[in-house]
């Protein structure tokens, strides 16, 4: 497909130049299944590391915002601990800080709940919706429906690599035109 911001227009059909690839890398934040967090590092340290590291920011100013990222995730007090003290919803909750803080203009979400206990999704869920109310702009790979039915502005429905249907949530939910829509909405909606 074709992304396109402000200043440029990547076309994922083609074959593209590095250059825009790193473009596309500093506009946008990516928080992943697994949380990929930095088991040497504080939660802080990991929120602070792109930021300073990569965009070569001043370090007591990214301090400053990466405390108050913290704060938004709800992990202010764990902002000393190492990953491995954390639980699953909290490591994707400093994830989702980690990808705020190098100011991205679009957020992308690779089934941020996967790996998570199902007694944790709820807390990822809610900072992400947040985010949605807040007004960010995000491309979010999910298997909870319900998240999409109440924050998606647009669902697309991807199988097997390709564009099945799209559309607002209403339609694709509630009407889904496609059979290979109805068949997995069915599937996930009224498990066996």
């Amino acid at each position: 497909g074709i992304l396109s911001f402000d200043d440029f227009t990547i076309d994922f059909s083609k074959k593209n130049k590095p250059a825009d690839l790193l473009r596309l890398r500093r506009k946008s934040g990516m928080v992943f299944q697994a949380y990929h967090l930095f088991p040497h590092r504080t939660v802080l340290e990991n929120v602070m590391e792109g930021p300073v590291k990569v965009q070569k920011r001043n370090k007591e100013e990214v301090k400053k915002e990466a405390v108050q990222l913290l704060q938004k995730v709800g992990l202010e007090d764990k902002m000393d601990l190492y990953p491995f003290q954390l639980s699953g919803g909290q490591q994707q909750r400093v994830g989702i800080a980690r990808a705020l803080a190098i100011k991205p203009e679009l957020m992308l979400f690779d089934e941020p709940t996967s790996a998570l206990d199902p007694e944790l999704v709820g807390e990822v869920l809610k900072v992400m919706k947040d985010l949605a109310n807040e007004g960010w702009t995000m491309v979010v790979v999910t298997h909870e429906i319900k998240f999409a039915q109440d924050v998606a502005d647009e669902v697309v429905f991807i199988d097997g690599g390709v564009i099945v249907e799209q559309g607002p949530p209403g339609q694709i939910f509630s009407a889904p035109k496609e059979e290979r829509t109805k068949q997995f909405l069915n599937r996930i909606l009224n498990p066996v």
